[in-house]
Formats: C-alpha cells, structure tokens, sequence
C-alpha cells in the first residue's frame, strides 16, 4: 500500500545543502533522526527547521557543524548550545505565522522528517501529538518521510493525512517522550491560587506546561464549565475534563472540543488523547490565530516570564542578549484574550530566581527581547499578588509591579527605576 523502507534507506534522499524540517515536540522522529545524523560524514550544509523537539538532537553537535546547521523557531534545550556554539541560529517568529512561512515559500523544504499513527483500514495516518505547522511543512517540501508508529496517539482534527502525501515510509514501536507531573512547590502554588481567582466560570482557557500552570488546575476543580482553547496542554486537563469542569459547552469555536495545537505529558495523557473526539488538534494558523481566539468570551490566557520591568514590557525569550526560547504563542494569546469579551491576559512568575535575583526589574536587562510590550500587557502575578497594568500610567505601574515584588527588593528596585529615569 504504500513504500516502506528501511531509516538508512529513506534518509538517503537527504543530500548536502538540503533543508529539511523536523515534526516538532513529543513527535520529533527520534528513528530518522538517528539515522540522518550518522550520514554527516557524507553531509555538508544541511540545514534543520525546528521548533522545540523534545528527545535526542544529535545534529546539534558542534563537532558536526560542517555537515548540520539548526535553525530553530523556538529554542529548546537540546539546541541551545548551538546559538554560542555557532553551529545554529534562531528565527523570531509567532507560532501563529510560522505556517506561512512555509505556505508563502518564504521558506523552501527539501525534505521533513514526520512521525504518525499506523494507517487506519482508509490509509489515513495521524500526525498525533503534534501538528503546529506540520502539515504546511508536508505541502512545502519535495520528501516527505514519516516514521510509522503503532504508540502514536492517532488524534482528531487537521492532522488526519492519507498516505499518498508520505514519500516513504519507516516502522518503528517506539514510547513517546514523556513528562510526568511534578507536585507545586509553595511559591507555585501561591501563585496558582492568585490565578485561579481571576478565572470565573465559562472561562476559556489558554496554558501550556509545567508547574505553575498546573498549580493553577488544581484550583479550578470548582469551577463550572470551562472550556480549553490552547497552543498546548498537558496532564493537568484530564481529571478537569473527566469531572465536567472542562467541557467547552460555552466556547464560541469549536464548542464541546477541546483545542490544541500540540501536546506534550505523560503516557496517561497520550493513551487519553488516543481517538478521543472531545481533543481536536489544529494547527497553529488556525488554533493561534488572534481573529479566532478573541471570539471566544471570556478567554483567559496564562503565559509567564524571564523578567518584567516597572513599566510593564514583558521578556519572555532571552536573558538579555543571550536567546533562550522564542516568542512562541505568548503574544497571539494575550493579544486574543485581551480582545475578548469579558478575557483576561496574565503572565504569572515567581518574583525571584531560584538563585533569589528578582525578576521585576526596574528595567530589561540589556539586549533583552521584548515579547509582551507594555502597551499588550494587562494582569501580572506573583506569589506576592495580582498587578493589573491594563489602563494605568507609568507611575501606577511602578507602585502595583514594586507591590508584587520580593519584599527583598522592593525598596531597591523602586529606586533604581527612578534613578534611571532621573538620568
């Protein structure tokens, strides 16, 4: 039914100065990775597309510069050696555009490199836990090589693509990367309490991984029918969703369907996820899009931060000159909460460093990217409270960020700022 080789074999059409793009997160092919990687030495110049894959990157070594150069989307750990390394580089782009970037030919693949579900009895596979930008990628590139694997979630939604798109074919049996849930820590779970209470019933709600956000889900098991339109989700929605607190009955898109672009979690949340109607997976021009997100009422977007400054501006993606993540889908939600009826934007962040440095400063460090601009931003929160900058000057702005400071550094902070200015 459809060509099946070998991973040496089907990475053979990959030749020096090719492009070639890479399924992104919990379905970065790990196989055809493997087997690309140990061609280098028949490799030169090969550029590699990503956005954060989750896994092995062997590519990114730098002692494999002359034959693999990474340009990433969206920095994961894996690669971010590469930036200083020299041997990758990094594309500013909103998650919501970075389709186009394929679909308008701005960028050209040769090959991408996919991971699906084994066709079902119609010869239809499914990109599973990630489809972001993928399926533009598929349409872009000349080679599309798709690793095969029974343990991939087969999914509902955009990601559903017949076989005659895929070029070649590989088997494997492999686990998906896994992340389970780590418990809050009290900083987090202070924080998660503030958060939660800005959420009213029929709240939609936009949050990624990790422990804030699911600090957050744990206090939201009172509530009623919320709904879940999101870049990305994780572990934290399945008890939500099985009690009815979750259940998109008051969405104005995709109503009674939970949206996501990709997932990432536990093998709880892949074998949930697997042919359950209630998650639909679209991609990222569609589930990022500002103009859809806004007509959801009340739409709650919870995002975080590296730092912010007393005026408000939000850096999200470096540590001052150095690049540590990417603007991501930060902005597509605060933007499309903020223009909804009723919504509300946060960013939520300990008030320090795990080293106790203090992430409201009286100003970005320098080089420092910008991602939410003080004119976007609306509620910050830290275990200290809530600052709502939405309508405030300057000077309101200082008093609410100082107040939800460390108490540490506050005073610093506050007279460092009017120094500044003062200059």
């Amino acid at each position: 039914m459809y060509k099946l080789v070998s991973a040496e074999e089907a990475v053979k059409v990959i030749k020096s100065n090719s492009r070639v793009y890479i399924q992104a997160a919990a379905a970065a092919p790990q196989v055809l990775i493997i087997a690309m990687t140990e061609r280098h030495e028949e490799l030169a110049n090969v550029e590699i597309c990503q956005l954060h894959t989750e896994g092995a990157a062997p590519y990114a070594n730098p002692e494999l510069r002359d034959s693999f150069h990474v340009n990433s989307f969206f920095i994961g750990k894996n690669v971010r050696h590469t930036l200083k390394a020299g041997n990758g580089s990094y594309t500013p782009v909103f998650l919501s555009e970075l389709p186009l970037l394929f679909k308008r030919n701005i960028i050209d693949l040769d090959v991408a490199l996919i991971h699906v579900s084994v066709p079902d009895k119609h010869g239809y596979c499914s990109l599973g836990v990630s489809v972001e930008a993928t399926l533009a990628a598929i349409d872009n590139a000349n080679i599309v090589i798709a690793q095969v694997n029974p343990q991939m979630p087969r999914t509902h939604g955009d990601g559903i693509i017949h076989h005659t798109e895929i070029d070649l074919f590989v088997e494997c049996n492999e686990e998906l990367p896994a992340h389970d849930m780590v418990a809050p820590t009290p900083i987090e779970q202070q924080i998660g309490d503030h958060v939660a209470s800005l959420i009213e019933d029929r709240s939609t709600l936009q949050m990624g991984i990790g422990s804030i956000p699911n600090a957050v889900l744990t206090r939201l098991t009172n509530h009623k029918d919320l709904g879940l339109h999101t870049e990305m989700f994780s572990d934290g929605v399945i008890d939500l969703i099985l009690k009815d607190v979750i259940n998109g009955n008051y969405k104005s898109i995709n109503p009674g369907r939970a949206l996501a672009t990709f997932l990432m979690g536990s093998k709880r949340l892949y074998d949930y996820v697997d042919d359950n109607p209630f998650i639909e997976m679209r991609a990222s021009d569609y589930v990022n899009d500002v103009s859809i997100i806004k007509q959801n009422p009340r739409m709650v977007a919870i995002n975080s931060a590296i730092e912010v400054d007393l005026t408000g501006q939000v850096c999200a993606d470096s540590i001052g000159t150095k690049m540590y993540s990417g603007v991501g889908g930060q902005m597509d939600y605060i933007r499309g909460a903020s223009l909804s009826e009723g919504g509300k934007a946060i960013i939520a962040l300990p008030s320090t460093t795990k080293s106790g440095i203090s992430r409201i400063v009286p100003c970005l460090n320098p080089g420092a990217g910008v991602v939410t601009t003080r004119a976007h931003v609306h509620y910050i929160v830290t275990e200290y409270g809530i600052a709502n900058l939405y309508g405030k000057t300057i000077t309101e702005r200082v008093r609410a960020l100082v107040n939800i400071a460390h108490p540490d550094h506050r005073e610093a902070i506050d007279k460092s700022y009017f120094e500044f200015i003062s200059k």
